[in-house]
Formats: structure tokens, sequence, C-alpha cells
């Protein structure tokens, strides 16, 4: 239940308001913007809310009970705040947005209406469109351990322990085939598809800090990616590339040697298997591995 303002609650009841919307914007790197449909900039809490943004929201649909609560808010990108190379970037994925309802004549009135995060963003040249999503679609994420057959650990992590420096190698950018093709000169002999959902980033250039996930790594030093980098990625360039891993028992253990950190269940039958009738005589039901 949202508790109004005593000096707010009188003025809605007047009849005659001064009412606009504000948004505060907070990306996951810590950075604010605040927004306003007011025709003019309005500051408080700290946040200075600009009124050139064209921001609007659309529709909210609230939902009772566990149901997620989604809406969407439109704007116009801007050199000064909204670029879309940030939001190609990820910069915006899963930022906090809070919206307000403001008495512009005297913004200490105000309601935190609503608290949501940024979903899925679509883009034109000069507009965006984000899908504010409320928090119960947090529920919707998985949490915990899964008991799937490969691992759930991301190679190098904390559970996974496999020391990334003998798996990690510098190459350079010979040809920039598409946005998400690149073909590399590569030190020394690779095997192909070592690199196949490995990283790729740079630590120099526009694109220092940004980090992709390799898609493909086929013949001739060749990498397709999942997603593009956000700045053109110019020939002569120096990437580094850490090693992939496919998550399954025979790649930790050939590959890695790193079987006794596997955070899988290798063992676990398939569901064609459950689903299945012991016959007589047929064995392997003695409760023993179950080899594929």
């Amino acid at each position: 239940m949202l508790n109004l303002d005593p000096a707010l609650a009188g003025h809605i009841a007047g009849g005659v308001t001064t009412l606009c919307r504000c948004w505060r914007l907070t990306r996951t790197d810590g950075t604010i913007f605040g927004f306003t449909d007011h025709d003019r900039d309005l500051t408080f809490a700290g946040t200075t809310f600009a009124a050139s943004s064209g921001l609007a929201p659309s529709e909210v649909d609230a939902q009772l009970g566990l149901g997620v609560s989604s809406g969407e808010v439109s704007g116009a990108l801007t050199g000064a705040e909204l670029r879309e190379i940030d939001i190609a970037a990820g910069l915006y994925d899963d930022a906090t947005v809070e919206s307000f309802l403001v008495n512009w004549a005297d913004p200490d009135q105000r309601l935190l209406a609503e608290v949501a995060t940024i979903g899925e963003i679509r883009r034109s040249e000069t507009s965006f469109v984000a899908e504010l999503r409320g928090p119960m679609h947090r529920y919707d994420q998985e949490q915990g351990r899964l008991f799937t057959k490969n691992c759930a650990a991301d190679l190098g992590d904390g559970r996974c322990k496999v020391e990334l420096g003998a798996h990690t190698i510098t190459a350079s950018v010979e040809a920039v085939l598409s946005r998400l093709s690149l073909r590399l000169t590569l030190a020394g002999t690779v095997s192909v598809g070592r690199f196949t959902s490995g990283l790729a980033s740079f630590a120099t250039g526009p694109n220092a800090g940004h980090v992709r996930q390799i898609r493909l790594h086929t013949t001739s030093g060749v990498i397709e990616l999942w997603d593009a980098f956000p700045h053109a990625v110019e020939p002569g360039a120096v990437v580094t590339l850490i090693a992939g891993c496919d998550k399954t028992f025979a790649t930790c253990r050939g590959t890695f040697a790193n079987a006794a950190n596997f955070r899988g269940f290798p063992d676990i039958p398939t569901p064609d298997f459950i689903l299945t009738y012991a016959r007589p005589g047929e064995g392997g039901h003695d409760g023993g591995r179950l080899d594929p």
C-alpha cells in the first residue's frame, strides 16, 4: 500500500492540480539520470530531472499476487544523456527506474509510485522504447543449484577454479569480415573450436572494457560473435581470447583436467530413460552407473 504524503493528498483533493511525472534511472554502474514530462527541469532528492528528454510512459499492466507488472517508457536518443551506443553496449540492462508523481509547484510533495527494472530495449536511429518490469520478475529467475547433466559453473569462476592464464591468448585482428565476424592472426597453433563459447575483449581502444561471447571459432582463425562490439573494430587491434567450455564432464576432465571441481551431475539419466520400462533380461538396472 502506498503512503501518500498528507500535503500531496490535500493538493490532489483540491481538484485543480499541478502534477507531473518524474523518472530517476540508475544504471548498474551507478550513473544516474533524471527525466520529467514537465515543461521545465525539476530538482529534488539530489537529482535534476530534465524536461527536454521527450520521455513518455505507456499504460502499466499491474498484476495481483506474484504476477509481474509490466509497462513501457519511450524517449528520444540524445547525445548528452541517452545514447544509442551506450544502449548497444548494455549499460542500461537491468537498470533501476523509479517513477514519481510530483507537484511541480512544490517538489517536496511527491510520491514514489513504482520501482521497476529495464528489460528489453527496442531502438531506432532517433528513439527507444524500454520495457519496465516489476520487482516480482526476480522470482522468474533461476536461483540456487540446478540438478543438470552439464556443469553449472562458468570457466574460471570460484566454483570452477580453473586458472584462466593458461587458457588465454592475445591475437591481432587481421580483417573485419562483418560486425559479428573477425579474422585473427593467432600466435602458434590453436585447435579449431578452442574458443567456441569463450570470450573476446579489448584492453585498449574504443571497445576497451567490453566483453563479448564467441559463438563459433572456425578455421583460419575466424571467430563469430553472438553480439557485436559497440564500436567499430579496426584491423590491427589486439584482442584477448579466453578459451570456451561446453560444460560437459568429458571436456572438464579431458581439456581442463578439472573433474574434481565439475559442478554438474554427469550420471543423471536422460528423460528418455526415465520414461522407459524395465524389461526382463534387459540388464543395466542394478542401481549402478549408466554409461551413455
